[in-house]
């Protein structure tokens, strides 16, 4: 990884003021713009002129200053952002795919993205290979001569599996085929852009937020990418319309600037739990652990200095045995009993009856998603030590 990018400088480095100087950039309140001269509106629409905005659908000043902030997370050289997470990967996803073509997937991800793979595009008659990601042998022998996409994740969604960015690009390299990686789980610690990914998606709604008040996404990558996905006549997000409201666009890029700071938080956090919970004698699954077995592989393409990550899972056996505890932990003011991650008071959800729940029990199994698999998106608690205690306190109402 190339650790003289420093992502947080590049972040602190835009200067985008006000249009009156002030020192947040001025939401924008508009759903089309005029113009002086009528060829300029001509030169727009044929994406023949930059630097003006045409309708709310394709560019508007706040959204531009968020892309620009997550271009500039990223090392990228755009971004583009969207109404959804599931938005973000969709559009990216149907922009390098058409009829007839193969995506390759991690087996291990986010539930609506595997029901998106498996069920909706074959409506498109784009067909999806679901692999164990950690195995290259495996990729390598799904790749088919119509094979367009690899996609997966940093780390894996519920079962914090660690991609290898690096090599999962030099394959796709090697057959001429693009590498998207969804970095939600690790934005700050992972920068799989340079890394080799073609593509980086966001839910934004999850850690870069960090506040679990809206619902949005970015895709990251080239000029050439990006420009063809907003393409007024063949753009995907341009003419499937994922838009992210302004307002919205404004309140992220405020706090994008403390996400540095949240991350450091919530990966400190993380590691307590999961060396208390590993003390215990609990099933503990937490890439920081020495034990993981991407803990080796992460180090070698994170950033140090933001730790690794606020994810972690353990596992209860029994999905009666997680409700029970999770409930316990509710009542005992850990945290709250929800989906969703990335929030400043820790979450947590059973995986396999939430947010994993469109993956068929079948391939649960195959993946080794137990039915008592409780994950943690643990929070920015100031006395982790008091959380600890709480945490145990259920623990042992369970005995």
């Amino acid at each position: 990884m190339n650790m003289k990018r420093d992502p947080v400088k590049a972040i602190f480095d835009l200067k985008q003021f006000g249009e009156y100087g002030d020192v947040n950039p001025s939401i924008t309140d508009s759903a089309t713009y005029t113009f002086m001269q009528a060829k300029t509106m001509t030169d727009v629409f044929h994406g023949e002129q930059e630097g003006c905005f045409l309708y709310s659908r394709h560019w508007n000043p706040s959204n531009k200053y968020l892309a620009d902030a997550m271009a500039a997370l990223e090392g990228t050289q755009q971004a583009w952002v969207t109404a959804s997470g599931m938005s973000a990967i969709t559009a990216a996803l149907l922009q390098l795919c058409n009829s007839g073509d193969h995506i390759i997937s991690s087996m291990t991800t986010y539930g609506g993205t595997f029901a998106f793979l498996s069920n909706y595009a074959p409506k498109f008659n784009i067909k999806s290979t679901f692999v164990d990601i950690t195995d290259l042998e495996a990729v390598k022998n799904a790749i088919t001569p119509n094979t367009r996409v690899i996609y997966t994740e940093s780390m894996t969604n519920p079962m914090l599996q660690i991609s290898d960015i690096p090599k999962l690009a030099a394959l796709a390299n090697e057959h001429g085929i693009k590498l998207i990686v969804d970095n939600t789980f690790t934005p700050m610690i992972i920068q799989p852009a340079l890394l080799g990914a073609h593509v980086v998606v966001y839910s934004m709604t999850k850690f870069v937020n960090g506040k679990n008040d809206c619902v949005a996404g970015a895709i990251c990558g080239t000029d050439e990418f990006i420009n063809s996905l907003i393409d007024v006549n063949s753009g995907t997000a341009m003419l499937l319309g994922p838009v992210l409201d302004p307002l919205r666009s404004s309140s992220i890029l405020k706090n994008l600037h403390t996400l540095h700071i949240r991350m450091q938080q919530h990966s400190r956090n993380a590691l307590y739990l999961a060396e208390k919970l590993k003390e215990e004698g609990l099933v503990v699954s937490y890439p920081g652990l020495p034990g993981h077995k991407g803990h080796g592989l992460m180090k070698t393409m994170m950033n140090p200095d933001f730790g690794f990550g606020g994810m972690l899972a353990i596992d209860l056996g029994t999905g009666e045995r997680a409700a029970r505890f999770m409930e316990l932990m509710e009542m005992h003011d850990v945290g709250y009993l929800a989906v969703s991650l990335g929030y400043f008071k820790t979450l947590f959800s059973n995986s396999g009856r939430s947010t994993s729940s469109e993956v068929p029990k079948e391939i649960q199994d195959e993946m080794g998603l137990s039915e008592g698999l409780v994950r943690f998106s643990v929070g920015l608690d100031h006395d982790i030590e008091a959380t600890w205690q709480r945490i145990k306190h259920c623990l042992d109402m369970m005995e």
